[in-house]
């Protein structure tokens, strides 16, 4: 005896390029049951990661399952029959309710009928002293209260009428769209169990479907007057797999499944000497037939002495757990579990936030005058050691309201640092002026001194403290008779690798510093040097 089982998707975990769909529904048993279906799963299902089993305490053994492929025509033609009854019993509902309507209007309109017999009797007393003005006073009170009594009762009638015509209209385009629908195939899973005696449990199916992928988003917008950065972290689901997901618990997962439990095989490196350029073809035909390798395998290959740590075998290895808390994280494969929402098989991109946080941030201009006046805002983020893994994904960056352009977040570690760059600031101005550029002419063992100086004045123009990096450059020697000094700086720093000049400041609210930083160029009279073109 077979029993289908109705059943309902209760969560799904979303991978890059596939899902895993868990379905549960109830049984209840009558003790002769020896399969057990479930029907119109989508056909992008995979056969082999069919998975069931019973919960509760209840014992039910499940001897086996199987799966087969089907088209619809048997469930369109169960649902036509479905749609055809409920028809009908919408009918015999509106028949009842149009007797009812009919009813109320005979029992109003003899009221009316009676109001106007007894009027017109009243007509006929010859004189007013013979009228009793209580009983006319009753009558009229009756009449008033049965009048409106019926008339409610219509109006009733009359809204649960229309809600009737408006179902049954539903059901009748309902039934014309299944006649014309075309038979769809589909899979059904079948579970055998050994016959047990009456009882009910709890059946949970678990299987992957394709057609089915996620990816990280983010909205960064930064706070400048509380130095925080609200981080919303969201996901792009989509899938046609073929069936919706409505009202569900979802997962999102790093992990790939798909890529089996066996680590890739090592094929021999093999090195040889490069052949004659007349032999090239007869080399190439060796390497089609496969006696000799394809150098491209040699190129890929890893280092000598390198141990292949391939992903397909961590990934292998590991299981995730999802907690309570807003990501679990095992191995390298992150999980996020987001709360529960619909997304249909439309293959349309449907957002969902994983969780909204402000996050502590160090903002920071930095400025080089050579090329722009202006500075740029760069802020360090710390990810908390609490936070949750922020996965590689494109980011709109925000300036308070303002859209600052795009970006892209690498990997991001609990406890990691990350720089975000969020464009030009007006807020700061910077003057750059060359104040000296003297050559002297008192020429000492034959040698050019050229003198070059700058003055820079920043002013921040902002209402709040401002930290700033300027850099400045002096020219780099590429001739060991030409020779660059830094003779003079204001405030007093090193020059660095290629010639770098670097301050930190500290900018304090609408104020000005300025610096200023003097070099010489030296190198013999008859070079002439380029590059100097300042």
């Amino acid at each position: 005896m077979s029993k289908t089982v109705d059943t309902r998707i209760s969560e799904v975990t979303v991978y890059d390029d596939q899902a895993l769909v868990t379905r549960r529904g109830v049984v209840q048993l009558i003790g002769e049951e020896q399969e057990l279906v479930i029907t119109q799963l989508p056909v992008t299902l995979l056969r082999e990661s069919v998975r069931v089993r019973s919960l509760g305490t209840v014992a039910v053994r499940l001897v086996g399952v199987h799966t087969e492929r089907t088209d619809a025509t048997e469930a369109v033609t169960q649902e036509i029959a479905e749609r055809s009854e409920e028809i009908e019993q919408v009918e015999e509902q509106k028949r009842a309710c149009q007797d009812q309507l009919t009813l109320y209007n005979l029992q109003r309109n003899f009221v009316k009928t009676l109001s106007s017999q007894y009027l017109e009797r009243l007509g006929r007393f010859p004189s007013p002293d013979q009228l009793n003005l209580n009983e006319i006073r009753e009558l009229l009170d009756f009449v008033g209260q049965q009048y409106n009594q019926y008339s409610k009762a219509i109006a009733t009638s009359e809204k649960e009428q229309q809600k009737l015509d408006q179902k049954l209209q539903a059901l009748r385009q309902q039934l014309q769209s299944l006649s014309t629908l075309r038979p769809q195939e589909s899979f059904r899973i079948i579970i055998s169990l050994e016959p047990s005696t009456t009882q009910e449990f709890e059946l949970e199916v678990s299987y992957v479907v394709r057609q089915a992928s996620w990816v990280p988003l983010y909205d960064l917008r930064l706070n400048a007057t509380d130095e925080k950065m609200n981080i919303c972290y969201l996901a792009e689901v989509k899938q046609s797999s073929g069936e919706d997901w409505l009202d569900t618990a979802f997962t999102l997962s790093t992990a790939k499944p798909g890529l089996g439990s066996l680590p890739p095989k090592l094929n021999p490196w093999y090195i040889d000497v490069q052949a004659p350029s007349h032999a090239g073809q007869r080399a190439n035909a060796i390497t089609e037939s496969g006696n000799l390798p394809p150098r491209s395998l040699a190129i890929t290959m890893p280092y000598p002495g390198m141990t292949p740590e391939p992903e397909a075998l961590r990934d292998s290895e590991l299981h995730t757990a999802v907690e309570q808390i807003a990501e679990s994280k095992q191995g390298g494969i992150v999980t996020l579990k987001v709360s529960s929402g619909s997304i249909p098989s439309d293959n349309t991109a449907h957002k969902t936030t994983i969780f909204n946080a402000d996050y502590p941030c160090r903002a920071q201009y930095i400025a080089m005058p050579q090329l722009d006046s202006l500075a740029y805002l760069q802020t360090t983020i710390t990810n908390p050691l609490s936070g949750v893994t922020l996965l590689p994904g494109q980011a709109n960056i925000f300036r308070g309201n303002t859209f600052i352009g795009t970006t892209s977040l690498e990997n991001i570690a609990p406890g990691q640092e990350f720089k975000l760059n969020l464009g030009i600031d007006e807020g700061l101005k910077i003057d750059r002026v060359l104040v000296e550029r003297q050559v002297d002419k008192t020429l000492i063992a034959n040698q050019k001194h050229t003198t070059y100086a700058y003055r820079l004045v920043i002013t921040n123009l902002r209402e709040q403290t401002a930290e700033l990096v300027l850099i400045e450059q002096l020219p780099v020697s590429r001739n060991e008779q030409i020779k660059v000094s830094l003779t003079r700086t204001n405030p007093q720093i090193q020059i660095g690798e290629m010639g770098r000049l670097e301050w930190s400041l500290t900018l304090p609210p609408l104020s000005k510093q300025e610096l200023y930083y003097q070099f010489t160029v030296e190198h013999p009279v008859e070079l002439t040097v380029v590059g100097l073109d300042i």
